[in-house]
């Protein structure tokens, strides 16, 4: 089957040989003037050279790339994409792990497809498409996780209703196949309860695992403060690891709900939790100085590189008064998962709020996703979770 050509300029071949997903719309010379959003698309150099097959799109990002390759995008298609995507968690010890049965199947541009997420709830696997041209293919995209997982999937939900734009009129959310056979799942022996359906992303961050057992490391005897608490992940695990006192705290009363809701599913917690709604940005002006260990776990300050500076002003005035309030030889967990905020950047910024509070600072760990989120060594934007771990005298 061939698919409708898109013509580069010259010279504008160059990312797409290194292979990075995106095709910007500076870069076409012709396209055909009838392309609808959402259309499959082969690209073309400007001498003739096939360079990939995408879905189209009007806006600065015209075609993200599915395959560099020359073939028909059909079910044989993403069979092998949802199965090599697969055999790499696989490969990670995450799809046959009773202590962790929650983890990403698909990540994006990590995985070689651009525009599609899929998270593994012990049984659930739950899609979210984030472009028209990837959830017209949803049906074939559940049917591969089903010949991938067979009786290891119970359902497929389809999340993408929030992710897609409104004019689309996908405004719900669906059971695509088969049901749920839990909503509770175990992470590093910590069971949480997901809601797929309503709660944010595909119900739960998973992208923090590895940095919520690093906090719990920290946590054993500790005054904790979790703020941007969301469903309590970090709280949970700080508290079975034997942290003295944890205050959760988030402007949503459903994450405070699923907070405690958390806290109440993990009978060996022994420490003692407090949860607050509240304004985190407001909350935290007015903290005592007696937590040994807080986390800072914002949303994405920036969703673009028109509001990064904002977004950098933000970060700072937080970490401030973090800094301000923490004890001496506290432990800062502070996190950005603003993608136009690099690591640099980042990093920059917390050294100019600890130079503002005059503290001693050192950094203990440098944080980041983990390896089911996979960085796309040819498309940087993939890496997007940053964080630090500061030892404050």
């Amino acid at each position: 089957m061939s698919y409708p050509q898109i013509i580069l300029k010259k010279g504008k071949e160059i990312s797409l040989k290194r292979k990075h997903h995106w095709v910007f719309s500076g870069a076409i010379q012709q396209k055909d003037d009838h392309l609808q959003n959402g259309d499959l698309v082969s690209v073309i150099s400007s001498r003739n050279e096939f360079l990939g097959i995408g879905h189209f799109s009007h806006g600065s990002i015209m075609v993200r790339i599915i395959s560099f390759q020359e073939r028909v995008i059909d079910q044989s298609f993403w069979n092998e994409k949802i199965k090599a995507a697969y055999e790499l968690r696989k490969s990670l010890g995450l799809t046959d792990n009773e202590e962790t049965n929650v983890y990403r199947l698909i990540h994006g541009e990590g995985d070689l497809l651009p525009g599609l997420i899929i998270d593994f709830y012990h049984g659930t696997a739950v899609i979210q498409a984030h472009h028209v041209g990837m959830h017209a293919h949803i049906k074939e995209i559940a049917a591969a996780i089903k010949s991938v997982y067979g009786d290891g999937v119970s359902g497929v939900f389809d999340k993408s209703a929030e992710t897609l734009p409104k004019n689309l009129g996908i405004n719900s959310n669906e059971w695509i196949l088969g049901e749920p056979k839990t909503d509770l799942v175990q992470e590093y022996g910590a069971t949480y309860k997901i809601d797929w359906e309503k709660g944010q992303k595909t119900g739960f961050f998973i992208d923090q695992r590895e940095n919520r057992k690093l906090l719990a490391s920290y946590s054993k005897g500790k005054k904790v403060l979790n703020t941007f608490c969301y469903s309590g992940g970090f709280s949970v695990l700080a508290l079975l690891e034997g942290a003295k006192e944890v205050h959760s705290v988030d402007i949503s009363p459903k994450a405070i709900e699923l907070t405690e809701e958390n806290i109440q599913l993990n009978p060996k917690i022994k420490g003692e939790h407090e949860s607050k709604v509240a304004d985190v940005v407001k909350y935290i002006r007015e903290i005592g100085d007696d937590y040994d260990l807080i986390v800072l776990d914002p949303p994405a300050f920036a969703k673009n590189i028109k509001a990064r500076h904002n977004a950098v002003q933000a970060y700072k005035r937080l970490n401030i008064e973090a800094l301000k309030k923490i004890k001496s030889g506290g432990i800062l967990f502070t996190f950005s998962c603003s993608q136009v905020v690099d690591k640099n950047l980042f990093r920059n910024t917390i050294t100019a709020a600890a130079l503002e509070c005059n503290r001693n600072v050192k950094v203990l760990h440098q944080m980041s996703q983990p390896a089911d989120h996979p960085v796309n060594i040819f498309h940087p934007e993939t890496e997007y979770l940053k964080g630090l771990v500061l030892y404050v005298e």
